[in-house]
C-alpha cells in the first residue's frame, strides 16, 4: 500500500485508498508482466524510468504495442491476447478512477486470453515496415516455411538469370569471353591448364 510505482494517483495526493486504487496497482503489475520491466527502473533512460508514464500511450495502439512487450518473449505469445491484455492495463491505469474497470471485468476480459493460440510463427520471417513522410503508414510480416525451401528457389532463379554459370549461390565471376561463369568452373579450367602445362614440361 503506497509503494512507489504501483501506488494510484489519487492514493498519493488524498491517502484514500478505494477498490479503485487496487485495479490501479493491478494495472502496473499486469504491465510488468507484459514489458518484463519493473515499475520504476533508474537504470533507464529519463523517460523510460517510470514505466507507466511511459508504456501507457502505447498500450491502446496495436501497431506500436511490439516496443512494450517483452523482447526475451521473443514474439512466443498470443498476437490477439497481448492486445487484449494491454487493453486491460490500459483502462486499469487510467488517471481517473471513475474510468477504470471494476476487478471483476478485468478478470472477465483476461479469461479469454488463456484460450488464445494465434501465436506468432517460429521460424525465418520478413519483416517489411512502409514508412511516407517519417511515419509508419503499414507492418507485414511474412513467414518462410522453410529456409532450405527458399535457398532452392534462388538458386533456381540464379539459373534461369545465368544458364551458363557453373555455380548456384555461391560466387560468380565474369569470364574473358564476356560470359559469366562460376568459380567452380573457372578452378576447373584452371586446374585442366596447370596439368597441361606439367605435361608439357612448362
Amino acid at each position: 500500500m503506497g509503494t512507489h510505482g504501483y501506488a494510484a494517483p489519487e492514493y498519493i495526493m488524498t491517502g484514500h485508498l478505494t477498490a479503485k486504487s487496487d485495479v490501479y496497482s493491478f494495472g502496473v503489475v499486469l504491465l510488468e508482466l507484459l514489458s518484463g520491466r519493473q515499475s520504476v527502473d533508474r537504470a533507464r533512460r529519463s523517460r523510460e524510468q517510470n514505466l507507466v508514464d511511459w508504456a501507457r500511450p502505447y498500450l491502446k495502439r496495436s501497431n506500436k504495442l511490439y516496443q512494450v512487450m517483452d523482447s526475451t518473449l521473443e514474439c512466443r505469445y498470443s498476437r490477439k491476447g497481448s492486445e487484449v491484455a494491454a487493453l486491460v492495463a490500459y483502462k486499469c491505469l487510467s488517471q481517473n478512477p471513475k474510468s477504470r474497470p471494476s476487478m471483476r471485468e478485468v478478470v472477465k476480459a483476461l479469461e479469454p486470453v488463456l484460450g488464445m493460440e494465434d501465436f506468432f510463427p517460429v521460424g525465418p520471417l520478413v519483416f517489411t515496415i512502409v514508412v511516407e513522410e517519417d511515419k509508419v503508414m503499414d507492418m507485414k510480416v511474412e513467414v518462410e516455411e522453410k529456409h532450405q525451401h527458399h535457398h532452392q528457389n534462388h538458386q533456381d532463379r540464379h539459373r534461369q538469370k545465368y544458364p551458363e554459370s557453373a555455380i548456384h549461390g555461391g560466387i560468380v565471376l565474369h569470364g574473358d569471353n564476356g560470359h559469366i561463369v562460376g568459380f567452380t568452373g573457372t578452378l576447373r579450367r584452371q586446374q585442366r591448364t596447370l596439368s597441361y602445362h606439367r605435361e608439357r614440361g612448362a
